[in-house]
């Protein structure tokens, strides 16, 4: 673009408006062709969206004898903070562990799973299928944080006490008998964590059942124990005051699912809610 100086005005008569005494400018473009086109490419690669990397894929495994409605409160929470949520149904009362963890966990931890990085919450006997799923097939190179939610990771007294009784035996099916406390259990047998697997545990200490709580040693959620939700190698651990039935909706739960899942450490405060 060229300047030109303004034009030289003719004599203006006495009494003509002020903006017709302005002086006048030209104005001329000189762009060549080539000068245009590396413009229109500029603004072409100016105004291109910014391809983002897809988000985190979170799968939530539910507990016995639930399901996916379960985890609802947890699913739409992580959603609204951006994760890809994978609210899975599993038939955990037909099938025993091992079955389980591979049928479930495969498609999405497995080497055709089409997720970038998956980090899983668990519930009960879903932490169990994970911990099934590593000790089976090792560790994905997809696989992000876990956070269990009152695993039995070192077995449930309630199993021991009612694993006899034909009611307790075909509501829960085979895995079901297979959480007991004894070194020959399912948790009992998987071993720690894998090494450079970060896991938390929440457990409860609350519980609305004490005919199941009376069979628990110690600070209990009416199935698990605190003791015995623990495992070697977990990264952080957490006690909500909470049942085993509802932890998974406790705001407090959900806020510290939050916390470990971005942080990889719970947040410790007090008093517990």
């Amino acid at each position: 673009m060229r300047y030109v100086h303004p034009c030289p005005h003719p004599a203006v008569p006495t009494g003509t408006p002020a903006a017709a005494r302005l002086p006048r400018f030209r104005i001329s473009f000189n762009v060549s062709p080539r000068s245009l086109l590396c413009f229109v490419f500029m603004l072409m690669f100016a105004t291109a969206p910014v391809l983002a990397s897809p988000p985190d894929t979170v799968v939530l495994l539910h507990g016995l004898g639930r399901g996916p409605l379960a985890m609802k409160r947890l699913e739409r929470t992580l959603r609204s903070e951006g994760y890809h949520v994978l609210n899975l149904r599993y038939a955990s009362q037909t099938h025993d562990i091992a079955t389980l963890a591979r049928t479930t966990l495969a498609p999405v931890l497995g080497p055709d799973a089409p997720h970038a990085r998956v980090h899983l919450v668990t519930h009960s006997l879903g932490g169990i299928l994970v911990r099934q799923y590593l000790h089976d097939h090792g560790v994905p190179s997809r696989l992000g944080r876990i956070v269990m939610l009152a695993p039995p990771n070192r077995g449930s007294e309630v199993v021991d006490r009612l694993r006899t009784w034909p009611v307790y035996r075909w509501f829960n099916g085979p895995a079901g008998l297979q959480l007991g406390t004894d070194a020959q259990s399912v948790p009992n047998r998987l071993g720690p964590v894998p090494a450079g697997v970060e896991v938390g545990v929440i457990a409860g200490d609350f519980s609305w059942n004490p005919l199941l709580s009376s069979a628990i040693t110690g600070p209990n959620d009416g199935k698990v124990s605190v003791a015995r939700s623990h495992i070697d190698g977990e990264r952080d651990h957490i006690v909500v005051s909470s049942s085993h039935t509802w932890l998974m909706w406790r705001a407090f739960t959900l806020t510290q699912v939050s916390a470990f899942l971005r942080d990889g450490h719970f947040v410790h405060r007090s008093p517990r809610t």
